[in-house]
Order: C-alpha cells, then structure tokens, then sequence
C-alpha cells in the first residue's frame, strides 16, 4: 500500500553534507510519522530522526543534534534529511520509514521501509 523511496546518498570528505530525499507513494501522509535510521556494518539499525506530516518539529537522535536537520515538502509528499558536518562514523545505510504513532524511535515500531541509500564519509 505505502512504497517509499530514499536517495541522494554517496561518497564524501568527512565535514561534507549530503541531502537525503524520501518520496512516500500511496499513503495518507498526514496519518504517519516518517523517520530516518541508520544501518552501518555488523550493527543493528539506529534511529537517527524522525518527524510527523501533522507536527511539524522533528525529534532527534543525541548523535545528529545540530548536524542534521528533517524538512518537508507536503506538496510532493517528501521528507528530507539535510546532513551537514559528516563524520566517518556517520557511514551506514540510510533507510527512510513509515509509521503510525507519535514519533516512534524504535526500527520495530515502523510498518514501511525504503531500500535504503548507502552514505559513506572518509576521513
């Protein structure tokens, strides 16, 4: 029912940014919250933000704070994930995610997941 489709990852210098897009396709966006995890190497998936269609301040991990900022285009029922001052140890998967409630922060709470878009900052 609810397809979602992240981009705009690469490869960059560490203290670089990247802007990650996720496009959100036969859902009722006003009814989710959509969030962004992380995934790196023989690690688990990690909340990284999250913000709801309906409330428009995000919430963020304590890793991200100041760094990366979630905006939205309701038009085009996209979220982006602005990430500025890249650190290597920000490489991972970057997954965009769907789900119903206020602002879950846990990868299980989520109903939909994007294919994931690789970021890889070098040092």
């Amino acid at each position: 029912q609810v397809q979602l489709v992240e981009s705009g990852g690469g490869l960059v210098q560490a203290g670089g940014s990247l802007r990650l897009p996720c496009a959100a396709f036969g859902c009722t966006c006003s009814r989710y919250t959509m969030g962004w995890f992380c995934q790196a190497p023989g690690k688990g998936r990690e909340f990284v933000a999250a913000v709801s269609w309906s409330r428009s301040i995000p919430y963020y991990a304590d890793s991200v704070k100041g760094r990366f900022t979630l905006s939205r285009d309701n038009a085009k029922n996209t979220v982006y994930l602005q990430m500025n001052s890249l650190k290597p140890e920000d490489t991972a998967v970057y997954y965009c995610a769907a789900a119903v409630g206020s602002l879950p922060r846990t990868a299980n709470l989520y109903d939909y997941w994007g294919q994931g878009t690789q970021v890889t900052v070098s040092s």
